[in-house]
């Protein structure tokens, strides 16, 4: 399964896991992948600066990677309070309407949520700042190309830098700005994605980048078969996500809805939605994300606003007990992730069906 890519990160095999679970990252690293955290939930420059230290610490000195968020449009700046005296009221309304509706019971005091602010350049910025503080050998935007700046820091540390990509055209555009590896994310994707199929996508844009520019392909990756059929459409390796969402290593202690309705999900039950940031992301298929389809509701707002005015919505949602009330980012993959199981035991799974695989493909053609 090894790949120049391999080499150039130096990890066994080539499969990217991204994840907003620091445990789940290092487990995968540690079991010969790339585990690549994901930073917007970082409000925080001290929270996430722990949470790196702890990487450091707990992935036997394998390498691991981060992703940002800074998208290409640059969104509204500004502190929470502000930011969120410019959400009209018929939006707020509509939120506690619909929760009262699902029969969502409130937070405890003291619980309440300021929401992401990992949106903002102004905070994508600290956490680049602060993960070169430590020892990423990636760093990764998940909304495309990075500024130049922000590139050239990351290369001054020597520290490789990917984007993700929707089309063949935004592919090029990152290795103008000068970005090493494009990930190209097919619409099967969790979380924000574009509008064409990984099949599709990834040999465009391995074409359109040429043999120089390394190629992970994304979206409804979750087995052997899945990475084998990636490396004959040209990419050098996968990067998987929503695959890492229902094993032992990710914590969800704060409810039982998230994981029920993930381990129950078929590969038909999410959809491509504004409502959780105000970019178009995939997202469970969920009541909640019904409600906001209905003839009266109201558009959601663009990024960081969408995400300010659902974040109590999500923390109430997430940490109770109903998998049919919940807002989880998750792709189409989700149909295969149907058990609880260890990360290194979904790696060895991966490994064994990508060898037998290219087994029997060598075989087929003798």
């Amino acid at each position: 399964m090894r790949t120049d890519i391999c080499e150039m990160f130096g990890i066994e095999y080539p499969i990217f896991a991204f994840t907003p679970s620091e445990k789940v990252a290092a487990a995968v690293s540690k079991a010969g992948g790339l585990g690549v955290l994901g930073c917007v939930r970082f409000n925080d420059a001290e929270d996430l600066d722990k949470t790196l230290t702890w990487l450091d610490e707990n992935t036997d000195g394998k390498p691991y990677g981060v992703d940002v968020v800074m998208p290409m449009k640059i969104p509204t700046e500004g502190k929470a309070v502000d930011l969120k005296a410019m959400i009209p009221d018929e939006h707020i309304s509509f939120v506690e309407r619909t929760l009262q509706q699902l029969g969502v019971p409130p937070l405890p005091e003291g619980e309440g949520r300021e929401g992401v602010l990992g949106w903002l350049h102004s905070v994508a910025r600290s956490h680049v700042d602060v993960a070169l503080a430590h020892r990423p050998v990636l760093i990764a935007n998940a909304l495309g190309s990075p500024p130049v700046d922000v590139i050239e820091q990351a290369h001054a540390a020597g520290v490789k830098v990917a984007a993700l990509a929707g089309a063949a055209k935004h592919a090029l555009s990152h290795v103008a700005n000068g970005v090493d590896i494009i990930v190209a994310q097919g619409y099967e994707a969790g979380g924000h994605t574009g509008e064409i199929a990984g099949m599709v996508l990834t040999p465009e844009i391995v074409d359109a980048v040429g043999p120089d520019v390394p190629v992970l392909a994304a979206g409804g990756i979750g087995s052997g078969r899945q990475v084998a059929a990636a490396m004959a459409l040209g990419a050098q390796g996968a990067w998987t996500g929503s695959l890492w969402l229902t094993v032992e290593e990710y914590d969800l202690s704060a409810g039982t809805g998230i994981r029920d309705a993930l381990l129950k999900a078929g590969s038909g039950d999410t959809v491509r939605t504004r409502v959780y940031t105000g970019k178009p992301a995939r997202l469970l298929k969920t009541k909640w994300t019904e409600a906001w389809e209905a003839e009266d509701a109201p558009t959601p707002l663009p990024m960081p606003l969408q995400n300010l005015l659902v974040a109590d919505a999500h923390n109430r949602m997430n940490g109770g007990d109903n998998p049919d009330t919940i807002s989880m980012p998750a792709g189409q993959i989700v149909g295969r992730t149907n058990e609880v199981r260890p990360v290194a035991d979904v790696m060895a799974d991966i490994i064994r069906e990508y060898e037998e695989t290219v087994d029997r493909l060598a075989k087929s053609g003798r």
